[in-house]
């Protein structure tokens, strides 16, 4: 069974930054895509930054510029790195494994709170 903690998240004045970092055991960490997605109540779950097991990357419009995602597949993690943070940044991050080509191999973190003070 797949385990992905998430951790480094906070709260923050807007203009700030903040590294996540989303640690994943118990499956072979180098075939699994990497996710970042971000839950606001009443709003629907958006996914924020994806990286490939080739390292392909792609970002939701408004983080792009902003936010960097990367893995490291030696220490099984990937982090996002939060640049110029805004008050709409706001919400709960969590962090998901999608095997690259067993897409029902999909696993999910309990998320790490971001929260970004105007």
């Amino acid at each position: 069974q797949a385990q992905l903690v998430e951790s480094g998240g906070g709260l923050v004045q807007a203009g700030g930054s903040l590294r996540i970092s989303c640690r994943v055991s118990e499956i072979i960490f180098s075939t699994y895509n990497m996710a970042w997605y971000r839950q606001t109540p009443g709003k629907q779950r958006e996914q924020v930054a994806r990286i490939t097991t080739d390292g392909t990357t792609n970002y939701t419009e408004s983080v792009r510029g902003r936010f960097t995602i990367a893995r490291d597949n030696g220490k099984n993690t990937a982090d996002l790195q939060m640049n110029g943070l805004k008050p709409e940044d706001t919400g709960l991050y969590v962090c998901s494994a999608q095997h690259r080509h067993f897409t029902t191999a999909t696993y999910w973190g309990q998320g790490t709170q971001v929260t970004v003070s105007a």
